[in-house]
């Protein structure tokens, strides 16, 4: 099993830091050799959405990677991962309020309130932000563990808007969201079928201490 020690680890989570700013370096690049394609702006604000989208499915394959592999090391660079998808979330917002439309206030608070694919990406980046705001230790100690764990289950209905956002967006060539869907259905089923193992095990327990002739041992506190 592999288990790296804290310079190990350090070294994997700047290599990590790097690769997650590969994309924006393409894009760096390509817009500097004018390589975006007919509509720069329309490359530029759904590349950002992709990567976003990306980021929140490679922060959510960690729980089942590290289940898998035994590798609790991974649970460290988590936080990293969910911070660029916030990262990159902005950016896309950001290009979309600024390239496309000038913010223009008016014009993009009918957008979103006419057009169903950009409601419910405001509503996943508004939710987004909390998570992205109480990504840190001192938070974590401010909330207790257990509400910001609670908290932080919001990523899942996030990943779900984003996948919605993708798929209305794209409206007819669904390939693409339909293998994020499915991608995002197996991380959330997994996540269903070990809450169920858990309950189970939590039951299974209880019969077995409530059954008949079983002798409860008396342990002094200390």
């Amino acid at each position: 099993m592999f288990n790296p020690n804290p310079r190990q680890l350090a070294g994997i989570k700047a290599i990590l830091f790097a690769a997650c700013l590969l994309p924006l370096l393409r894009l760096g690049w390509g817009a500097w050799n004018d390589e975006l394609g007919a509509n720069p702006i329309e490359f530029v604000t759904r590349s950002l959405g992709t990567w976003t989208l990306n980021f929140l499915l490679v922060t959510l394959t960690v729980t089942p990677l590290r289940k898998a592999s035994g590798w609790l090391w991974l649970t460290r660079i988590r936080r990293m991962l969910g911070l660029f998808a916030f990262f990159y979330v902005v950016l896309h917002l950001s290009s979309y309020l600024w390239l496309d439309q000038f913010f223009d206030w008016t014009a993009i608070g009918k957008d979103i309130l006419k057009r169903p694919f950009i409601t419910v990406g405001m509503a996943a980046f508004m939710l987004l932000v909390p998570l992205a705001a109480t990504s840190n230790n001192a938070m974590i100690r401010r909330l207790g563990g257990r509400r910001w764990q609670a908290l932080h289950r919001s990523i899942y209905v996030i990943g779900i808007f984003a996948v919605t956002h993708y798929w209305w967006l794209v409206k007819k060539d669904v390939a693409l969201p339909g293998v994020y869907a499915a991608t995002l259905g197996v991380l959330l089923a997994l996540r269903v079928l070990w809450r169920y193992q858990e309950k189970q095990k939590l039951r299974a327990g209880a019969v077995q201490r409530n059954a008949p002739g079983t002798v409860i041992p008396i342990t002094s506190k200390r």
